[in-house]
């Protein structure tokens, strides 16, 4: 396959031409911490892959972090990932990539733990906003997930204490349930008429060649989503809402927790 040989000190993008998008492994199964894969583009700070495991970003859901071990045995530290407008992910180096790396073989290697907790914390947020939504018309209007402890706001009126501790308890007793989760995608036409998959107004989910991912927790919930998520409910740990914040008259903001699990 043809390709550009500029010297990515130069800082010009040597790539693989006519690049495919990058195959996005962890759309396939989130627990694909590891993976091998060919360097396709190179930047002075960056380099993107045929396929990878690294999650880019989006919905509230930081980039994962990790590594790239190279052919020759070096390691690569990454420490963010984006998509561009394109659909190649971006894999951002703490250090320069070396020269004649493009087209060679490498092993990503994400920070598992991190993974794992983003993907607590996402499907913990889900069975939240579905129960905001369906039992108080609460639609969301912002999020960051965490590893120590995550934020969501939601457009609510009537907020209590007593809704604070309602909340807690319905969310703790899906998360007893041990809800399976899976993952499909769907047309966009039939997305576009599915009004119960948003959770936002605002914020619309991402379309990829024509098509939308859907999360659904079985017997509970489904929703447009591009993140990552545990295989159970149960996986998330107990559930706790440890402050909230007014953030307007009608807008309020919950930091939640989940407990360390082994």
């Amino acid at each position: 396959m043809p390709y550009n040989a500029e010297d990515p000190a130069s800082g010009i993008c040597c790539k693989i031409t006519g690049m495919p998008f990058t195959e996005r492994l962890y759309l396939q199964d989130s627990y694909c911490f590891e993976a091998e894969a060919v360097v396709s583009a190179v930047r002075p700070d960056s380099l993107a892959f045929d396929r990878t495991c690294f999650y880019p970003g989006g919905g509230g859901q930081p980039p994962d972090e990790g590594f790239a071990r190279l052919e020759s045995g070096g390691l690569l530290e990454i420490t963010s990932a984006y998509a561009d407008a394109d659909e190649i992910i971006w894999h951002i180096s703490q250090t320069a990539p070396p020269p004649n790396v493009l087209k060679q073989p490498v092993r990503l290697i994400l920070n598992k733990d991190r993974r794992l907790m983003l993907m607590r914390y996402h499907t913990v947020l889900h069975i939240l906003n579905t129960i905001a939504l369906r039992d108080y018309q609460g639609w969301i209007t912002g999020v960051q997930i965490g590893v120590e402890y995550s934020r969501i706001d939601f457009k609510l009126e009537n907020f209590s204490a007593a809704v604070c501790a309602e909340l807690e308890q319905k969310v703790n007793a899906v998360i007893a349930g041990n809800h399976m989760i899976k993952s499909y995608a769907i047309p966009e036409d039939e997305f576009r008429q599915r009004a119960d998959l948003l959770r936002t107004l605002e914020v619309k989910p991402p379309i990829s060649h024509g098509q939308v991912r859907v999360v659904e927790i079985e017997r509970f919930d489904a929703q447009a989503c591009g993140g990552t998520h545990v295989h159970s409910s149960s996986e998330c740990g107990n559930f706790s809402i440890f402050r909230t914040e007014n953030k307007g008259r009608i807008n309020k903001r919950l930091y939640v927790r989940l407990e360390q699990t082994a």
